[in-house]
Protein backbone atom coordinates (compact mmCIF):
# COMPACT_ATOMS: atom_id res chain seq x y z
CA UNK A 1 0.00 0.00 0.00
CA UNK A 2 1.55 3.54 -0.81
CA UNK A 3 1.84 5.72 1.50
CA UNK A 4 1.78 9.05 -0.63
CA UNK A 5 -1.53 10.15 1.34
CA UNK A 6 0.69 10.46 4.96
CA UNK A 7 2.08 14.63 4.76
CA UNK A 8 4.70 14.62 6.74
CA UNK A 9 6.48 17.78 7.32
CA UNK A 10 9.83 18.25 9.78
CA UNK A 11 9.55 22.09 9.85
CA UNK A 12 6.34 22.69 11.77
CA UNK A 13 6.13 21.95 15.24
CA UNK A 14 3.39 19.64 15.20
CA UNK A 15 5.01 16.11 15.88
CA UNK A 16 5.44 13.49 13.77
CA UNK A 17 2.90 10.80 14.72
CA UNK A 18 0.43 13.82 15.10
CA UNK A 19 1.04 14.17 11.66
CA UNK A 20 0.58 10.75 10.64
CA UNK A 21 -3.06 10.21 13.09
CA UNK A 22 -3.92 13.72 11.21
CA UNK A 23 -3.35 12.38 7.20
CA UNK A 24 -5.06 9.22 7.66
CA UNK A 25 -7.95 10.80 9.72
CA UNK A 26 -8.17 13.10 7.25
CA UNK A 27 -8.06 10.49 4.01
CA UNK A 28 -10.90 8.31 5.80
CA UNK A 29 -13.10 11.23 6.82
CA UNK A 30 -12.85 12.22 2.91
CA UNK A 31 -13.27 8.77 1.60
CA UNK A 32 -9.76 7.82 0.57
CA UNK A 33 -9.17 5.36 2.83
CA UNK A 34 -12.33 2.75 2.30
CA UNK A 35 -13.91 0.80 5.13
CA UNK A 36 -11.73 -2.36 5.37
CA UNK A 37 -8.65 -1.27 3.94
CA UNK A 38 -5.99 -3.06 5.33
CA UNK A 39 -3.45 -0.62 6.96
CA UNK A 40 0.75 -0.63 6.61
CA UNK A 41 2.19 -2.78 9.12
CA UNK A 42 4.06 -0.56 11.77
CA UNK A 43 7.35 -1.60 10.76
CA UNK A 44 6.64 -0.99 7.40
CA UNK A 45 5.14 2.25 7.95
CA UNK A 46 8.35 3.21 10.36
CA UNK A 47 10.58 2.37 7.11
CA UNK A 48 8.53 3.84 4.49
CA UNK A 49 8.28 7.17 6.50
CA UNK A 50 11.55 7.05 7.74
CA UNK A 51 10.28 7.72 11.51
CA UNK A 52 10.87 5.58 14.85
CA UNK A 53 8.00 2.44 15.40
CA UNK A 54 6.95 4.27 18.57
CA UNK A 55 5.84 7.07 16.50
CA UNK A 56 3.65 5.08 13.86
CA UNK A 57 2.75 3.06 16.86
CA UNK A 58 1.43 6.03 19.18
CA UNK A 59 -0.32 7.68 16.16
CA UNK A 60 -1.63 3.88 15.40
CA UNK A 61 -2.87 4.15 19.26
CA UNK A 62 -4.81 7.11 18.58
CA UNK A 63 -6.53 5.97 15.67
CA UNK A 64 -7.94 3.25 17.67
CA UNK A 65 -8.99 4.80 20.54
CA UNK A 66 -11.36 7.02 18.31
CA UNK A 67 -12.74 4.22 16.57
CA UNK A 68 -10.82 5.31 12.68
CA UNK A 69 -8.92 1.92 12.62
CA UNK A 70 -9.11 -1.19 14.03
CA UNK A 71 -6.58 -3.61 15.61
CA UNK A 72 -7.76 -6.92 14.41
CA UNK A 73 -4.64 -10.17 16.29
CA UNK A 74 -2.55 -11.45 14.38
CA UNK A 75 -4.13 -9.47 11.29
CA UNK A 76 -2.80 -6.29 11.38
CA UNK A 77 -4.98 -2.72 11.41
CA UNK A 78 -8.21 -2.05 9.10
CA UNK A 79 -10.23 0.92 8.28
CA UNK A 80 -12.99 0.92 10.67
CA UNK A 81 -14.63 4.32 10.29
CA UNK A 82 -16.57 5.06 7.17
CA UNK A 83 -18.34 9.00 5.93
CA UNK A 84 -21.51 9.14 4.35
CA UNK A 85 -20.79 12.90 4.20
CA UNK A 86 -16.99 14.49 3.72
CA UNK A 87 -16.25 16.90 6.45
CA UNK A 88 -14.75 20.25 5.92
CA UNK A 89 -10.89 20.49 5.71
CA UNK A 90 -8.27 22.35 5.32
CA UNK A 91 -5.90 22.11 2.52
CA UNK A 92 -3.14 21.85 5.00
CA UNK A 93 -3.75 20.40 8.11
CA UNK A 94 -0.62 22.09 10.29
CA UNK A 95 -1.52 25.97 9.36
CA UNK A 96 -3.26 27.31 12.71
CA UNK A 97 -5.25 29.97 12.32
CA UNK A 98 -2.10 32.81 13.84
CA UNK A 99 -0.06 31.36 10.98
CA UNK A 100 -2.90 32.62 8.60
CA UNK A 101 -3.84 35.78 9.89
CA UNK A 102 -2.21 38.69 7.98
CA UNK A 103 0.64 40.81 8.18
CA UNK A 104 0.04 44.82 8.32
CA UNK A 105 2.87 47.07 7.57
CA UNK A 106 0.45 50.13 9.06
CA UNK A 107 -1.20 48.30 12.31
CA UNK A 108 -3.45 50.88 13.73
CA UNK A 109 -5.97 47.60 14.70
CA UNK A 110 -5.31 48.05 18.49
CA UNK A 111 -4.87 44.37 18.77
CA UNK A 112 -0.97 44.18 20.00
CA UNK A 113 1.10 46.78 22.34
CA UNK A 114 4.13 48.38 21.74
CA UNK A 115 7.12 45.76 22.58
CA UNK A 116 9.35 48.43 23.48
CA UNK A 117 7.20 48.97 27.16
CA UNK A 118 7.67 45.93 28.53
CA UNK A 119 11.25 44.20 29.51
CA UNK A 120 10.14 40.09 27.92
CA UNK A 121 12.71 39.08 29.75
CA UNK A 122 12.27 40.42 32.68
CA UNK A 123 8.43 38.90 32.80
CA UNK A 124 9.45 35.86 31.29
CA UNK A 125 12.06 35.57 34.67
CA UNK A 126 8.91 36.04 36.80
CA UNK A 127 6.64 33.68 35.51
CA UNK A 128 9.82 31.00 35.36
CA UNK A 129 10.23 31.68 39.23
CA UNK A 130 6.96 30.84 39.56
CA UNK A 131 6.93 27.54 37.74
CA UNK A 132 10.44 26.11 39.49
CA UNK A 133 7.90 26.47 42.82
CA UNK A 134 6.53 23.23 42.67
CA UNK A 135 4.60 23.01 45.98
CA UNK A 136 2.68 26.19 44.32
CA UNK A 137 1.85 24.49 41.05
CA UNK A 138 0.40 21.03 42.14
CA UNK A 139 -2.83 22.48 43.31
CA UNK A 140 -5.90 24.10 41.89
CA UNK A 141 -6.17 27.88 42.19
CA UNK A 142 -8.20 29.90 44.59
CA UNK A 143 -11.46 30.78 42.99
CA UNK A 144 -11.67 34.00 44.29
CA UNK A 145 -8.03 34.60 42.95
CA UNK A 146 -4.25 33.92 44.88
CA UNK A 147 -4.83 35.84 48.08
CA UNK A 148 -0.84 37.06 47.23
CA UNK A 149 -2.26 38.73 44.27
CA UNK A 150 -5.62 39.97 45.84
CA UNK A 151 -3.47 41.41 48.39
CA UNK A 152 -0.81 42.98 45.60
CA UNK A 153 -3.94 44.31 43.93
CA UNK A 154 -5.09 45.77 46.78
CA UNK A 155 -2.13 48.08 46.67
CA UNK A 156 -1.32 48.49 43.40
CA UNK A 157 -5.55 50.15 42.83
CA UNK A 158 -5.09 52.13 45.68
CA UNK A 159 -2.14 53.77 44.51
CA UNK A 160 -2.82 54.02 40.53
CA UNK A 161 -6.38 54.62 40.79
CA UNK A 162 -7.66 55.53 44.62
CA UNK A 163 -9.81 52.37 45.10
CA UNK A 164 -10.81 51.74 48.33
CA UNK A 165 -11.27 47.78 49.11
CA UNK A 166 -9.72 44.93 50.49
CA UNK A 167 -8.13 41.78 49.37
CA UNK A 168 -11.23 40.17 50.67
CA UNK A 169 -13.23 42.40 48.11
CA UNK A 170 -11.15 41.80 45.12
CA UNK A 171 -12.29 39.04 42.66
CA UNK A 172 -9.64 38.14 40.10
CA UNK A 173 -10.75 36.67 36.32
CA UNK A 174 -9.31 35.72 32.71
CA UNK A 175 -11.04 39.16 31.77
CA UNK A 176 -13.94 41.32 32.28
CA UNK A 177 -16.63 39.11 30.95
CA UNK A 178 -16.01 36.36 33.23
CA UNK A 179 -15.70 38.95 36.31
CA UNK A 180 -19.63 40.84 34.68
CA UNK A 181 -20.87 37.33 34.64
CA UNK A 182 -20.08 36.34 38.60
CA UNK A 183 -21.42 39.89 39.62
CA UNK A 184 -24.37 39.60 37.48
CA UNK A 185 -24.98 35.93 39.60
CA UNK A 186 -25.00 38.42 42.95
CA UNK A 187 -27.24 41.14 41.51
CA UNK A 188 -29.99 38.60 40.05
CA UNK A 189 -32.16 38.54 37.24
CA UNK A 190 -34.49 41.04 34.81
CA UNK A 191 -32.76 43.75 36.00
CA UNK A 192 -32.76 47.11 33.86
CA UNK A 193 -28.56 48.70 32.96
CA UNK A 194 -28.02 51.88 31.56
CA UNK A 195 -24.97 52.13 29.49
CA UNK A 196 -23.52 54.84 27.75
CA UNK A 197 -22.78 54.63 23.55
CA UNK A 198 -19.32 53.82 24.19
CA UNK A 199 -20.01 50.81 25.99
CA UNK A 200 -17.81 47.82 26.21
CA UNK A 201 -19.89 45.46 24.06
CA UNK A 202 -19.05 41.93 25.96
CA UNK A 203 -20.73 43.53 28.66
CA UNK A 204 -23.77 43.79 27.16
CA UNK A 205 -23.94 40.05 25.85
CA UNK A 206 -23.29 39.13 29.33
CA UNK A 207 -26.18 41.42 30.69
CA UNK A 208 -28.42 39.83 28.06
CA UNK A 209 -28.29 36.35 28.81
CA UNK A 210 -29.05 37.22 32.64
CA UNK A 211 -32.55 38.86 30.70
CA UNK A 212 -31.28 42.50 31.18
CA UNK A 213 -32.86 45.27 29.83
CA UNK A 214 -30.19 47.31 28.09
CA UNK A 215 -31.10 50.74 27.42
CA UNK A 216 -28.42 53.40 25.70
CA UNK A 217 -27.90 56.75 28.13
CA UNK A 218 -28.06 60.14 26.43
CA UNK A 219 -24.67 61.37 26.44
CA UNK A 220 -23.43 64.90 26.44
CA UNK A 221 -20.07 66.29 26.16
CA UNK A 222 -19.73 64.99 30.24
CA UNK A 223 -20.71 61.77 29.68
CA UNK A 224 -24.31 59.99 30.75
CA UNK A 225 -26.31 62.70 31.90
CA UNK A 226 -28.55 62.34 34.96
CA UNK A 227 -31.80 63.67 33.08
CA UNK A 228 -32.12 60.28 31.10
CA UNK A 229 -31.02 58.40 34.20
CA UNK A 230 -33.88 59.74 35.82
CA UNK A 231 -36.39 58.74 32.32
CA UNK A 232 -34.27 55.35 32.20
CA UNK A 233 -34.84 54.41 36.53
CA UNK A 234 -32.14 51.56 36.13
CA UNK A 235 -31.06 49.48 38.60
CA UNK A 236 -27.18 49.08 37.24
CA UNK A 237 -25.30 52.36 35.75
CA UNK A 238 -22.06 50.95 33.66
CA UNK A 239 -19.60 53.71 32.77
CA UNK A 240 -16.17 53.91 31.67
CA UNK A 241 -15.86 57.87 33.26
CA UNK A 242 -11.84 58.00 31.44
CA UNK A 243 -13.77 58.76 27.95
CA UNK A 244 -16.85 60.84 26.79
CA UNK A 245 -17.67 60.16 23.52
CA UNK A 246 -18.51 63.83 21.99
CA UNK A 247 -15.34 65.39 23.52
CA UNK A 248 -13.34 62.48 24.14
CA UNK A 249 -12.01 63.66 27.81
CA UNK A 250 -12.62 62.68 30.99
CA UNK A 251 -16.25 62.67 33.05
CA UNK A 252 -15.75 65.73 34.81
CA UNK A 253 -15.82 64.99 38.69
CA UNK A 254 -19.16 67.09 38.95
CA UNK A 255 -20.64 64.42 36.72
CA UNK A 256 -19.56 61.79 38.39
CA UNK A 257 -20.56 62.93 41.94
CA UNK A 258 -24.15 63.60 40.35
CA UNK A 259 -24.21 59.86 38.97
CA UNK A 260 -23.35 58.94 42.36
CA UNK A 261 -25.52 60.96 43.92
CA UNK A 262 -28.38 59.33 41.76
CA UNK A 263 -27.19 55.94 42.81
CA UNK A 264 -27.72 56.33 46.50
CA UNK A 265 -30.88 58.03 46.42
CA UNK A 266 -32.27 55.64 44.31
CA UNK A 267 -30.73 52.00 45.10
CA UNK A 268 -29.06 51.55 41.59
CA UNK A 269 -25.55 50.28 41.50
CA UNK A 270 -22.66 51.45 39.22
CA UNK A 271 -20.29 49.63 37.70
CA UNK A 272 -17.12 51.37 36.78
CA UNK A 273 -15.12 49.67 33.73
CA UNK A 274 -11.78 51.80 34.56
CA UNK A 275 -10.35 50.23 31.31
CA UNK A 276 -6.24 51.11 31.29
CA UNK A 277 -7.19 54.06 34.19
CA UNK A 278 -3.78 54.08 34.91
CA UNK A 279 -2.38 54.97 31.65
CA UNK A 280 -3.15 58.06 31.46
CA UNK A 281 -0.31 60.62 30.61
CA UNK A 282 -0.71 63.54 29.08
CA UNK A 283 -2.39 64.45 32.13
CA UNK A 284 -2.64 63.45 35.52
CA UNK A 285 -5.05 60.12 36.13
CA UNK A 286 -8.46 61.40 38.15
CA UNK A 287 -9.21 59.23 41.20
CA UNK A 288 -11.63 56.63 40.06
CA UNK A 289 -15.68 56.72 40.59
CA UNK A 290 -15.61 54.12 43.20
CA UNK A 291 -12.38 56.26 45.20
CA UNK A 292 -15.91 58.22 46.05
CA UNK A 293 -18.69 56.17 46.70
CA UNK A 294 -17.30 52.51 47.29
CA UNK A 295 -20.41 51.33 48.94
CA UNK A 296 -22.48 51.60 45.54
CA UNK A 297 -19.67 50.97 43.28
CA UNK A 298 -18.20 47.63 41.38
CA UNK A 299 -14.57 48.91 40.27
CA UNK A 300 -12.70 46.59 37.40
CA UNK A 301 -9.74 47.24 36.01
CA UNK A 302 -7.43 45.04 33.59
CA UNK A 303 -4.11 44.61 32.00
CA UNK A 304 -4.84 43.73 28.92
CA UNK A 305 -2.92 46.81 27.71
CA UNK A 306 -0.70 48.01 30.73
CA UNK A 307 0.98 44.52 30.53
CA UNK A 308 0.34 41.98 27.79
CA UNK A 309 -2.84 41.61 26.01
CA UNK A 310 -1.63 37.70 26.14
CA UNK A 311 -1.96 37.81 30.22
CA UNK A 312 -5.59 37.93 30.90
CA UNK A 313 -5.94 39.09 34.20
CA UNK A 314 -8.91 41.45 35.41
CA UNK A 315 -10.21 41.79 38.69
CA UNK A 316 -12.87 43.62 40.53
CA UNK A 317 -13.57 45.38 43.37
CA UNK A 318 -17.00 44.78 44.81
CA UNK A 319 -18.78 46.76 47.76
CA UNK A 320 -19.26 45.49 51.19
CA UNK A 321 -22.66 44.08 50.81
CA UNK A 322 -22.22 41.92 47.60
CA UNK A 323 -19.18 40.56 49.43
CA UNK A 324 -20.82 37.62 52.21
CA UNK A 325 -22.78 37.17 49.15
CA UNK A 326 -20.21 35.90 46.97
CA UNK A 327 -18.59 34.04 49.28
CA UNK A 328 -21.77 31.72 49.39
CA UNK A 329 -21.25 31.05 45.91
CA UNK A 330 -17.45 31.30 45.18
CA UNK A 331 -17.17 27.19 45.93
CA UNK A 332 -19.41 27.17 42.80
CA UNK A 333 -17.41 29.20 40.43
CA UNK A 334 -13.97 27.99 38.75
CA UNK A 335 -10.61 30.37 38.75
CA UNK A 336 -10.57 31.34 34.70
CA UNK A 337 -7.12 33.38 35.14
CA UNK A 338 -4.10 31.25 35.44
CA UNK A 339 -2.59 30.87 38.58
CA UNK A 340 0.96 30.84 37.20
CA UNK A 341 0.75 33.83 35.83
CA UNK A 342 -1.65 35.30 38.41
CA UNK A 343 1.47 34.47 41.12
CA UNK A 344 4.28 36.00 38.54
CA UNK A 345 2.05 39.33 38.21
CA UNK A 346 1.78 39.73 42.36
CA UNK A 347 5.58 39.58 42.64
CA UNK A 348 6.05 41.65 39.63
CA UNK A 349 3.96 44.07 41.60
CA UNK A 350 5.14 43.60 44.62
CA UNK A 351 8.52 43.92 43.83
CA UNK A 352 7.89 47.65 42.02
CA UNK A 353 8.74 46.49 38.25
CA UNK A 354 4.90 47.49 37.34
CA UNK A 355 5.48 51.18 38.46
CA UNK A 356 8.49 51.14 36.54
CA UNK A 357 6.49 49.37 33.77
CA UNK A 358 3.82 52.04 33.91
CA UNK A 359 5.97 55.52 33.79
CA UNK A 360 7.89 53.53 30.67
CA UNK A 361 4.29 52.73 28.92
CA UNK A 362 2.96 56.52 29.56
CA UNK A 363 6.46 58.00 28.04
CA UNK A 364 6.06 55.85 24.99
CA UNK A 365 2.83 56.27 24.34
CA UNK A 366 2.62 60.22 24.74
CA UNK A 367 5.60 60.09 22.07
CA UNK A 368 3.49 58.53 19.81
CA UNK A 369 0.13 59.97 20.39
CA UNK A 370 1.68 63.19 20.02
CA UNK A 371 2.80 61.59 16.75
CA UNK A 372 -0.50 60.30 15.75
CA UNK A 373 -2.01 63.75 16.53
CA UNK A 374 0.06 65.83 14.67
CA UNK A 375 0.04 63.73 11.49
CA UNK A 376 -3.74 63.38 11.18
CA UNK A 377 -3.83 67.46 11.11
CA UNK A 378 -1.10 67.68 9.06
CA UNK A 379 -2.53 65.08 5.76
CA UNK A 380 -6.75 65.58 6.73
CA UNK A 381 -6.60 69.38 7.83
CA UNK A 382 -10.00 71.21 8.78
CA UNK A 383 -12.06 68.29 6.98
CA UNK A 384 -12.41 66.46 10.08
CA UNK A 385 -12.88 66.90 13.77
CA UNK A 386 -9.94 64.47 15.85
CA UNK A 387 -11.22 63.07 19.66
CA UNK A 388 -8.14 61.49 21.53
CA UNK A 389 -9.27 58.74 23.50
CA UNK A 390 -6.06 58.50 26.32
CA UNK A 391 -6.43 55.83 27.96
CA UNK A 392 -7.45 54.01 25.17
CA UNK A 393 -4.59 54.25 23.18
CA UNK A 394 -6.80 55.12 20.18
CA UNK A 395 -8.12 58.62 18.30
CA UNK A 396 -11.35 59.02 16.58
CA UNK A 397 -11.59 60.91 13.11
CA UNK A 398 -14.74 62.65 12.50
CA UNK A 399 -15.16 63.30 8.67
CA UNK A 400 -17.32 65.72 7.26
CA UNK A 401 -18.08 63.69 4.36
CA UNK A 402 -19.33 60.43 3.66
CA UNK A 403 -17.00 57.81 1.67
CA UNK A 404 -17.24 54.49 0.20
CA UNK A 405 -16.80 52.39 3.33
CA UNK A 406 -16.12 48.98 1.48
CA UNK A 407 -13.58 50.18 -1.56
CA UNK A 408 -11.64 52.13 1.40
CA UNK A 409 -11.23 49.46 3.27
CA UNK A 410 -10.53 47.34 0.26
CA UNK A 411 -7.56 49.99 -0.60
CA UNK A 412 -6.31 50.34 2.73
CA UNK A 413 -5.92 46.53 2.71
CA UNK A 414 -3.93 46.64 -0.70
CA UNK A 415 -1.66 49.51 1.38
CA UNK A 416 -1.00 46.62 4.27
CA UNK A 417 -3.10 48.76 6.44
CA UNK A 418 -5.21 48.18 9.13
CA UNK A 419 -7.57 50.05 11.64
CA UNK A 420 -9.85 49.20 14.37
CA UNK A 421 -13.56 48.47 13.84
CA UNK A 422 -14.95 52.26 13.14
CA UNK A 423 -18.66 53.27 12.49
CA UNK A 424 -17.86 54.35 8.93
CA UNK A 425 -22.19 54.88 8.77
CA UNK A 426 -21.69 57.73 11.29
CA UNK A 427 -18.56 59.01 9.35
CA UNK A 428 -16.13 57.76 12.24
CA UNK A 429 -12.65 56.17 11.59
CA UNK A 430 -10.89 54.92 15.02
CA UNK A 431 -7.01 54.27 15.05
CA UNK A 432 -5.26 53.00 17.89
CA UNK A 433 -1.38 53.81 18.09
CA UNK A 434 -0.79 50.57 20.65
CA UNK A 435 1.22 48.41 18.53
CA UNK A 436 2.34 50.44 15.45
CA UNK A 437 6.01 51.21 15.46
CA UNK A 438 6.36 55.04 16.15
CA UNK A 439 8.27 55.44 12.92
CA UNK A 440 5.70 54.25 10.90
CA UNK A 441 2.88 56.45 12.27
CA UNK A 442 3.06 59.31 9.63
CA UNK A 443 3.19 57.11 5.93
CA UNK A 444 0.45 55.54 7.73
CA UNK A 445 -1.81 58.04 8.14
CA UNK A 446 -0.59 59.66 4.75
CA UNK A 447 -1.75 56.00 3.02
CA UNK A 448 -5.02 56.58 4.69
CA UNK A 449 -5.52 60.25 4.01
CA UNK A 450 -5.73 59.27 0.28
CA UNK A 451 -7.50 55.91 0.71
CA UNK A 452 -10.13 58.26 2.30
CA UNK A 453 -9.55 60.70 -0.57
CA UNK A 454 -10.13 58.77 -3.35
CA UNK A 455 -13.40 57.08 -1.56
CA UNK A 456 -15.00 60.57 -0.68
CA UNK A 457 -18.66 60.58 -1.96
Amino acid sequence: MLCDFIFLDNNVKTPLYRQIYISVRRSVENGSLKKGTKMPSIRKLSSDLGVSKTTVTSAYEQLCVEGYIINKPQSGYYVEAQFDSVPIVTDNPFETAEENKPYFEYDFSGKSIDDRIINMNEWKRYVKDTLNRNNLLTSYGDEQGEPTLRSALQKYSLGTRSVNTNGESIIVGAGTQPLLYILCSLIGLGKRVAVADTAYVQSELVFSSFGYEIITAECDRNGVTVESLKKIKPDIIMINPNFTRLSGENMPITRRLEIIEYARNNNALIIEDDYNGELRYSTHPIPCVQNYDSENTVYIGSFSKVLLPSVRISYMAIPKKLTAEYKLIKHKTNQTASKTEQLALASYIDNGRIDKHLRKARRIYLEKSKVIVESIHKYFGDDIKLLFNETSLYVTICLKYDVDSCKMLKILKQNSLDIMNSDLENRELRLSFSGIEKEKINQGINLLYYAVKECKK
